[in-house]
């Protein structure tokens, strides 16, 4: 199977990663509020790119964002990396990846960070099989 990687920029392209995305982000109520949020954080840098299977449809999605830090300079970070259920396990994550580090080296970007929930023990074994390390901790404060 052949997977493509696409930037979605269109109101319509956003729409149709709804679906993929609502699997990570169930909190999420529609495709018009995901529409809408992306199009903010779109504002602030964040890209949106998915995958495409044999059925044409967005099959995984990753939004991610390109950030300067003291400790690593410049940076990729993903914000959001899911494939939908009926599609994990072939290969969608791991195009996406792979697309994000071809990108990355191009632009001279050597380092890609993400955060995964505690509870996202799949995903864990997903991102160590992909060369990833487990670096930190991450801390939240609710207020």
């Amino acid at each position: 199977m052949t997977i493509s990687i696409h930037i979605a920029e269109t109101d319509a392209q956003i729409a149709a990663c709804f679906p993929v995305m609502h699997d990570l982000r169930p909190h999420l109520k529609d495709a018009a509020e995901f529409v809408s949020r992306v199009r903010l954080q779109q504002a602030e840098g964040y890209v949106l790119a998915y995958s495409v299977g044999a059925d044409g449809k967005p099959s995984g999605c990753m939004g991610f964002r390109r950030q300067n830090r003291l400790v690593h300079g410049p940076v990729i970070y993903v914000d959001d990396l899911v494939t939908l259920g009926q599609q994990r396990s072939a290969g969608h994550g791991a195009a996406l990846l792979d697309w994000l580090e071809a990108l990355a080296k191009g632009e001279g970007i050597k380092v890609i960070d993400l955060d995964s929930g505690t509870q996202r023990t799949d995903a864990h074994r997903f991102y160590l099989r992909q060369r990833f390390a487990i670096t930190a901790f991450h801390f939240l404060k609710r207020i």
